[in-house]
């Protein structure tokens, strides 16, 4: 299953901090040997400051209790650098902690500095100081901390890159804390920016997506409308373009949000075509289950695929959440998904065949005979699905249903037309980014 995790592709577009998150969940499954992941930790946590965490997987790796002389050196030079920082943020950090002090703050970011400046001798150099504590704070693993400053340096800074910096900050923290709904209101603040900003290159915009929408991976599959969510966001056609671009690794996602959601969306039908276009380039279970399903009418790789896509979800950083229950460990997203898969199989399977046996529609299932028969029973009572089962023998009528062929002529000279225009427009976008590189 080594072969199907995304982590050597999703990890280059992450700080370096929301890599552990994922590096703790392929340890738990044992995708990898234990030292193979050790060692990754070890040499992510080489660019931080959270030397004491990579003294304790140092000594996990090697079974020992001494450590290397370097990280000695190295959390002497970590300590010495927090207290200087702290030093110098001190004359800010004491103003913001005073409530009667703030309250004289306002919406004016420029009235802020003139009254600091004035009244407080708080200058441009103490705000800075502020910036490169939070970050300072932050690469410790102090997420708490450095969220809390990079806020208020938020509020008093007028310089918009730093700005920007501070907000991918704060964003990273409350991920890293698991502060779902602060996340997801970076996140939307974030996404704002990108949009409506004015990039030196096309191709930054671009870049600023894509990691906007690997970081959003972390809030969308924690939260309650997350799956509506992510297909609101990567759905959208600047940012399917840069998927398309960029990373089609994340149509692993949108392909999923969209089997698993409740209500068939319209965009559904365009996103097949979207699987379609990219089968060659991207090759996943997941949207090689709804190609063999809408593209190809391929059932038994469907039913071949179904099994493979359990295995993704279980080893999915994002996916394969577990949940307790008791004494037993759940994983709600999987049994959502292959409910949903079956119903994919059985309702495109139904528009083919009038007549289905219900044997050969149990193997396409998954299911054996009895399962089969009574799953479709209950989803012909609760839908509106026009078909009786034939006890004696055995197979599944579906009533008649006359479509008008002249109106899905029409639809389908829309939808060729409406195919012809995006491509029209992505050419042109791969174009500019070309030019830019």
């Amino acid at each position: 299953m080594a072969d199907y995790d995304l982590t050597p592709c999703i990890a280059p577009n992450l700080d370096r901090h929301l890599v552990f998150p994922l590096l703790e969940f392929l340890q738990e499954r044992q995708l990898y040997p234990d030292e193979q992941i050790l060692k990754s930790k070890i040499e992510l946590l080489n660019k931080t400051n959270m030397v004491d965490y990579a003294m304790d997987i140092h000594k996990s790796l090697y079974h020992t209790e001494d450590v290397p002389q370097d990280m000695v050196e190295r959390r002497a030079e970590v300590v010495g650098r927090l207290k200087a920082l702290e030093e110098s943020a001190a004359p800010l950090v004491a103003f913001l902690q005073n409530a009667t002090a703030v309250k004289e703050l306002r919406a004016d970011k420029q009235y802020n500095l003139q009254m600091l400046n004035d009244r407080y001798q708080i200058g441009p150099d103490q705000i800075e100081a502020l910036y490169q504590y939070a970050k300072f704070q932050f690469e410790c693993g102090n997420y708490s901390g450095a969220a809390d400053y990079l806020y208020q340096y938020r509020a008093l800074c007028t310089n918009s890159e730093r700005s920007l910096s501070a907000l991918w900050g704060k964003l990273a923290a409350e991920i890293l804390m698991q502060n779902w709904d602060i996340a997801l209101e970076e996140l939307n603040r974030l996404k704002e920016i990108i949009d409506s900003k004015s990039f030196t290159s096309p191709m930054n915009q671009v870049q600023s997506r894509v990691w906007l929408m690997h970081w959003s991976l972390f809030i969308f599959f924690n939260n309650d409308n997350g799956r509506t969510q992510i297909i609101d966001l990567f759905n959208q056609d600047k940012y399917l373009n840069a998927i398309q671009t960029n990373a089609p690794h994340l149509l692993r996602y949108l392909a999923t949000a969209f089997i698993v959601n409740k209500r068939r969306r319209p965009q559904f039908k365009d996103f097949i075509k979207v699987i379609q276009q990219e089968q060659h380039s991207f090759e996943d279970p997941i949207t090689e289950f709804l190609a063999c399903i809408y593209v190809n009418y391929d059932f038994d790789g469907a039913q071949k695929k179904m099994r493979e896509c359990e295995e993704v979800i279980l080893n999915d950083p994002f996916l394969g959440k577990r949940v307790e229950e008791g004494n037993f460990s759940t994983v709600p997203l999987r049994d959502e998904f292959l409910e949903n898969a079956r119903l994919f199989i059985f309702e495109t399977y139904c528009r083919i065949h009038q007549c289905i046996d219900m044997g050969v529609l149990a193997e396409k299932l998954n299911l054996n005979y009895e399962e089969a028969e009574r799953w479709i029973v209950n989803l012909i009572r609760s839908s509106k699905l026009d078909a009786k089962i034939d006890s004696k023998t055995g197979t599944v009528i579906m009533e008649p249903n006359h479509s008008n062929v002249h109106e899905q002529l029409i639809d389908h000279t829309k939808a060729l037309s409406g195919r012809t225009y995006k491509l029209v427009g992505q050419l042109l976008e791969h174009a500019q980014v070309q030019t830019a590189r």
